[in-house]
């Protein structure tokens, strides 16, 4: 792949109180975009509290272009189109911020950095980069927009290629 920078792994862990699109629940999925690239989890039938705990990568070419994830959720329909259940966006520059520490003085748990829900982000809660287990990430619960209610929690966490810029 060429200028491939790193790849970005997102665990898209649950949904919490989705909205409800037929009679009895929601069929919900979760869209994934960076860019150009598209990844999706697998439908979950009947339910508004999913639980997907589902690894999607994408790989990341340019360092320099501000990485902006937007997840979308939606209902599955067998007969029409797929009824949309949310969206958020996500800035994943306080992750990208702690990459060039170094890791060695740091113990397993430690948490690096904060970011507090605000206006300029669609948090729910508090998120948390930290070190686990040889790796930087990042845990956070993304409040839906566009949408009577719904959250989705999920994890990211940057894998970093050898030799990659």
């Amino acid at each position: 792949m060429d200028g491939l920078v790193g790849l970005l792994k997102v665990r898209v862990v649950r949904g919490i109180n989705l909205a409800y699109r037929d009679a009895r629940g929601s069929d919900p999925y979760v869209v994934l975009r960076l860019g150009k690239k598209k990844l999706k989890t697998s439908v979950k039938k009947r339910s508004v509290n999913p639980i997907w705990h589902e690894e999607l990568t994408l790989s990341v070419t340019n360092p320099n272009e501000p990485i902006k994830l937007v997840r979308e959720v939606f209902d599955k329909d067998t007969f029409s189109r797929d009824d949309p259940m949310g969206d958020a966006e996500i800035d994943v520059g306080p992750l990208l911020e702690v990459l060039h520490m170094d890791p060695e003085d740091l113990r397993n748990g430690a948490i690096i950095q904060s970011v507090r829900p605000s206006t300029k982000n669609c948090l729910a809660d508090e998120s948390h980069v930290c070190w686990r287990n040889g790796r930087f990430v990042q845990d956070m619960i993304l409040r839906l927009k566009n949408v009577e209610s719904g959250e989705i929690q999920l994890q990211l966490q940057w894998v970093n290629i050898p030799g990659a810029k």
